[in-house]
This record gives C-alpha cells, sequence and structure tokens, in this order.
C-alpha cells in the first residue's frame, strides 16, 4: 500500500493551519482601518453631510471592539470591516457635498 511521505501532508495541511490561525486571531488592522477612515469622514464633514453613515460606522466600531474585549474575533473582523465601509462611504458622500 502506497503512503505519501509526511512532507506532502505537510504542504497540505500548514496552509490550512495558517488559515485557520489567520482567521482567529485578533483583528488589529482591521479595527486600525476603521478607526483611522471614522476619524477621516468626520475631519471631511461628514457628521454634517452624511451623519447616519458616520453613526453606523461608529456603532458597528463599538461593537467591534466589544467583541475584540471578549475574543469573538470573527465578529470582531466582520464589524470592523463593515464600519471600515459604512465610514468610507460617509467620507465620499462629505467630499461629494464639499464640492457643491
Amino acid at each position: 500500500m502506497y503512503r505519501p511521505p509526511a512532507s506532502s501532508l505537510a504542504i497540505f495541511v500548514a496552509p490550512w493551519l495558517l488559515g485557520l490561525t489567520a482567521c482567529a486571531s485578533a483583528p488589529v488592522q482591521e479595527m486600525s482601518n476603521a478607526r483611522q477612515a471614522i476619524s477621516a469622514a468626520r475631519a471631511a464633514g461628514a457628521a454634517d453631510h452624511a451623519p447616519d453613515k458616520l453613526a453606523v460606522a461608529a456603532d458597528l466600531l463599538t461593537q467591534a471592539e466589544q467583541a475584540l474585549q471578549q475574543h469573538e474575533y470573527r465578529r470582531a473582523r466582520r464589524q470592523a470591516e463593515e464600519a471600515h465601509r459604512q465610514a468610507q462611504a460617509a467620507l465620499q458622500l462629505a467630499a461629494a457635498n464639499d464640492k457643491h
């Protein structure tokens, strides 16, 4: 019976394990991206021109921070990424209104 060498198995298992640890690690970069996007949106006047989007972004970031404290890293990552998207949308709206 043929048995593949252990190194062949490692080639397939190692990337899978790395993927698992990447998903399970704290979303430090995503949290930072969301904070920076919210700050940029505020600086661009999103509080006046896109208050709803800005509020949603801030709420999502707060939820992400709570999830992070509870070590729920996947949920924290998803919420931080959505906070980033909402903040970017708020920034775009603020920039568009600033041009008029």
